[in-house]
């Protein structure tokens, strides 16, 4: 320990400890109602399948609890959180097992709850050193996150990463929602991928754009030729899935919306609302790889947007030229010093093999 020399060291010395000993009590809170709630999904799904009286209350046992936990003062835990404490014991039953579990529990084994869990889920000696590190480093919102990943090894990638790089459960909630897990096992630079997630502040446009979309649901395979027309009009018997796929705030405007000067037509293939950035978003559609010409025509696109079709309060509109490949080089060039915000994204009609995404999350665990 070193030694205070002066009043400024003394005060930062302190300022360091408040902070230090700040976080170590949020954790000690993060791990406590983890393991309430992991209890609470115990005693419910326990209560479920064996309770007396429970084909009393059938679908409506939820909120009969969340009722009478309300009148006995307890307003937190509501219908909706008691279905998400199930499900994360579902999802986790061997949290018990951990170090940290048997040692929060030490009082609460008194009340023979252990003698009630199942032995699968029960302690015993020795640890998990993974699902141990989850519980001690991630709240409880990031398991309401996880839980919405595919259970196996996605869910997996998502924990690995969520710890490796400390997420928030914003951050998480992106990586989730913007298929991280399945763009890092298409990649050719998988640590590249990863990177540049990594870079993307939250609420920034570049973190609202892929660089990659997965149009695997348009039924479309790269082994059999098919043209634009065709792209799109699977994009639009499709619309609700690809807009899922785009992420959160696109609102669907127009489709072929035509442009016109001194009567030569151009057509913008689809044109979205951002509800979140309040810009237009126009998506051109290429069955090739990209084009240092694409990103003119999309200059001259956003121009004619900004200028005539923008209302007070809008701000500039975004282009993205969505295409089966792209140099990055050529990408970077022809959109350098371009006023207007254009992303070049890839699409991908085939999503990575299990077995892929296995070798990316062991991968990552080594780091």
């Amino acid at each position: 320990m070193n030694t205070v020399r002066n009043l400024e060291q003394l005060t930062n010395t302190i300022q360091q400890t408040n902070q230090y000993f700040l976080l170590q009590a949020q954790k000690q809170v993060n791990t406590s109602l983890t393991l309430r709630n992991w209890v609470i999904g115990f005693y419910i799904l326990e209560y479920e399948q064996s309770g007396k009286d429970r084909a009393d209350y059938g679908s409506g046992l939820y909120k009969a609890i969340a009722e009478r936990l309300a009148k006995n003062g307890i307003k937190s835990i509501r219908e909706r959180h008691l279905y998400l404490c199930k499900d994360f014991y579902l999802a986790y039953p061997q949290i018990l097992r951990t170090a940290s579990a048997k040692s929060y529990l030490i009082d609460f084994q008194s009340t023979d709850f252990l003698r009630t869990v199942p032995a699968e889920t029960a302690p015993f000696n020795g640890t998990h050193p993974d699902l141990n590190t989850l519980l001690t480093q991630l709240s409880f919102s990031h398991f309401i996150e996880l839980l919405k990943a595919e259970n196996g090894i996605k869910r997996r990638f998502y924990e690995v990463e969520a710890i490796r790089n400390s997420w928030s459960v914003r951050t998480l909630k992106r990586a989730i929602e913007s298929l991280l897990c399945e763009r890092t096992g298409l990649s050719t630079d998988k640590s590249a991928t990863l990177n540049e997630f990594d870079k993307q502040p939250d609420g920034l446009p570049e973190a609202l754009f892929r660089n990659t979309y997965l149009l695997e649901f348009l039924g479309l395979e790269d082994k059999n030729p098919y043209t634009e027309s065709n792209l799109e009009e699977r994009i639009i018997s499709n619309l609700q899935y690809f807009l899922l796929e785009l992420g959160r705030g696109f609102c669907f405007e127009h489709r072929q919306r035509r442009i016109t000067f001194d009567n030569r037509h151009y057509r913008i293939d689809l044109v979205f609302y951002h509800r979140i950035l309040k810009c237009h978003v126009l998506l051109d559609l290429k069955i090739g790889e990209f084009d240092h010409a694409d990103a003119g025509q999309m200059n001259m696109y956003l121009n004619y947007y900004k200028e005539n079709e923008s209302h007070n309060g809008d701000n500039p509109p975004i282009g993205i030229v969505l295409c089966s490949g792209k140099n990055e080089a050529l990408v970077k060039y022809a959109t350098m010093g371009l006023p207007q915000s254009i992303f070049v994204s890839k699409y991908l009609v085939n999503l990575p093999s299990e077995r892929e995404l296995l070798r990316i999350v062991e991968e990552e665990k080594k780091k």
